[in-house]
């Protein structure tokens, strides 16, 4: 493994979850295509330690496809919620939640 950086990294970085501002060595990185062992020509954006927690760590292979499929990006807000749970519970089924 990569050895610790003397000092630690000091640069701040916001988290895209929640916007507050944490200090890099804070943070996790958060790659939105999913491979983030592959770091060639790649910015990574960032979520503070907590926000990475309350994340679903399940692989999103087929997101892009279900976005398209519900049209998001043209319908406001409130519908999008509406069509994505519908779409992923006739998919996959209920989700299960966390106890």
């Amino acid at each position: 493994m990569w050895g610790s950086r003397k000092g630690g990294d000091k640069q701040s970085v916001v988290c895209i979850a929640c916007g507050t501002a944490v200090r890099r060595d804070a943070a996790r990185e958060y790659d939105k295509e999913g491979n983030r062992w592959d770091r060639k020509d790649k910015t990574f954006e960032h979520l503070c330690k907590d926000c990475h927690r309350g994340l679903c760590h399940q692989p999103r292979a087929e997101l892009e496809d279900i976005l398209v499929d519900i049209d998001a990006g043209s319908i406001d807000q409130q519908e999008f919620f509406a069509r994505y749970e519908t779409t992923v519970n006739e998919r996959y089924g209920p989700l299960e939640e966390e106890r």
